[in-house]
């Protein structure tokens, strides 16, 4: 404030010495035409304008350096400014400075001047509380540990899903393998569908079992999904084996009606599976 007041009290000196160089200089006569005073006019308007332009230059850099210094500082707090143009024509908020400098200047106001450096200090205690709380080295760590542990859960209900979509579309392809098949009907058909089922229904249960238990103990839940896999692959191996077996043995339509069976099953498990991945994507 005090440089900006030195800084304006040196124009406007200048200015006044601009007026009284013309009144030395060129006001001896009594009597001007009107010609010599458009001249003289011009000449003191084109000196008055050269140093008016040169001190608001002047003053516009002065104040791009000096917000050029509170970013920079800004930037080593880890804080993101913005400015508010509209503030700038404030005109109770420039009253309120004119008022500061003055009281400041003049001692005939401390009011003014108290409340005023009341206001900045309230505002720099706010600032470095938010500093202190949002910007604390080890709170910025704790928060990204905790983004990351949060990242990693989501990708493993995402890779489950994923197994599970992916065994969706493998007993689709069985199911439309089976369509084709055409023969005969033996007793025994019926019990191997039925173990099929069982097996698949048990894979089910430990699936889900599986799933519930995530949240508790992650490294159960990949060791016990590696055996799911296994297990998966030896009964799709087996379901591959009675395909074989029953190319001469089923019907079409017999075939497909339990098959039909087997994919509601493992479509109301993909199903229960979305519902879980949304239930962790919303905790998350």
């Amino acid at each position: 404030m005090r440089f900006a007041r030195f800084k304006r009290g040196m124009c406007l000196k200048t200015v006044d010495s601009c007026f009284q160089d013309l009144k030395d200089s060129r006001l001896v006569e009594e009597t001007f035409t009107v010609d010599e005073v458009i001249d003289m006019l011009d000449g003191l308007q084109s000196v008055v304008h050269s140093e008016v332009e040169s001190e608001l230059i002047n003053t516009t850099y002065t104040n791009v350096l000096l917000l050029r210094q509170l970013f920079s500082q800004a930037e080593k707090w880890y804080l993101k400014l913005q400015t508010d143009v509209s503030d700038l024509e404030n005109r109770e908020l420039l009253d309120q400075v004119a008022e500061f400098e003055k009281s400041e200047y003049t001692s005939s106001n401390k009011k003014v001047g108290f409340y005023f450096n009341q206001i900045i200090i309230k505002y720099h205690v706010e600032v470095f509380t938010n500093i202190f709380l949002f910007f604390n080295p080890k709170t910025v760590a704790h928060l990204q540990e905790e983004n990351e542990k949060l990242k990693t859960r989501l990708r493993t209900i995402e890779t489950q899903a994923t197994a599970a979509l992916d065994e969706k579309s493998k007993l689709e392809k069985s199911l439309r393998d089976l369509q084709m098949i055409q023969g005969d009907q033996k007793n025994n058909a019926n019990q191997d569908i039925t173990e099929l089922e069982n097996k698949v229904a048990a894979l089910k249960s430990q699936f889900e079992k599986t799933l519930n238990d995530t949240t508790a103990n992650q490294k159960f839940l990949e060791e016990d999904l590696v055996t799911t896999k296994h297990d998966l692959l030896k009964v799709q191996d087996q379901l591959s084996t009675a395909e074989k077996e029953l190319e001469k043995k089923f019907q079409q339509t017999a075939a497909y009606r339990n098959m039909k069976e087997i994919l509601t099953k493992k479509n109301e498990q993909i199903k229960d599976l979305r519902r879980r991945l949304s239930k962790y994507e919303s905790e998350d």
